[in-house]
């Protein structure tokens, strides 16, 4: 009905606010003090130099938000969801996964212009260079693992089964970002520029797969 819609899109402004301005007012007040070599990033490096001890485990950790290692999960993610839905006889069947799968190689489109853009230099854990901004793996791991998650959680039957996954997400992804500024392979505000601008992302694919259809039978 009609009333009912306007009332949820009314309860939904807030959240929306939150969801989809908040941090995209972080990503550009922290990308304006990268490019603009701001207090911001004094404070920065400080934090990293306090951070940074390369060793094998941050190496490990890293690594999760390599794309041989995040891409696969979601590509496994997205064919299973595209089977549920066909199964289940759903119009447009592939839709949110075609969606997921977008938003993925959208990421790259977005990272390396921004880092040509900022040219930040990278830590002294690494060889001189610039484009450490924001950073590409972390972004790879919140929006592989989180659009998988997004994907699968309608598919879970049980509330412990839905916490079990966004604690896993969450996991893979805090792995990730503390791995990378462990080992030194960026500035801790490359990873949370990469948090802000990929929970607009996820922000925009989370209110797109709710306007799909949702399967039933799951309890509360």
């Amino acid at each position: 009905m009609p009333i009912s819609a306007n009332r949820e899109r009314a309860t939904l402004r807030g959240p929306v606010v939150l969801l989809l301005a908040l941090p995209a007012l972080l990503f550009a007040l922290i990308t304006w003090q990268v490019a603009a070599d701001g207090p911001l990033v004094r404070l920065d490096e400080r934090l990293s130099r306090v951070l940074v001890n390369p060793d094998r485990c941050s190496e490990l950790l890293a690594d999760l938000g390599n794309i041989p290692v995040a891409v696969p999960v979601l590509a496994v993610a997205l064919g299973y969801v595209a089977v549920r839905h066909r199964r289940a006889g759903a119009d447009r069947w592939w839709l949110p996964v075609a969606a997921a799968a977008l938003l993925m190689a959208l990421v790259p489109a977005l990272v390396v212009p921004l880092k040509e853009l900022t040219a930040r230099p990278g830590t002294p854990a690494v060889p001189p260079g610039t484009g450490y901004y924001p950073s590409g793996h972390t972004a790879t791991a919140v929006v592989a693992y989180g659009s998988a998650t997004l994907l699968l959680l309608p598919w879970l039957r049980t509330a412990l089964a839905r916490r079990a996954l966004i604690t896993l997400c969450a996991a893979l992804v805090l792995g990730a970002s503390y791995g990378l500024v462990r080992r030194g392979y960026h500035w801790p505000l490359d990873v949370v520029g990469s948090w802000c601008l990929c929970a607009v992302l996820l922000g925009s694919l989370w209110l797109f797969l709710r306007r799909t259809t949702a399967p039933e039978g799951r309890s509360r």
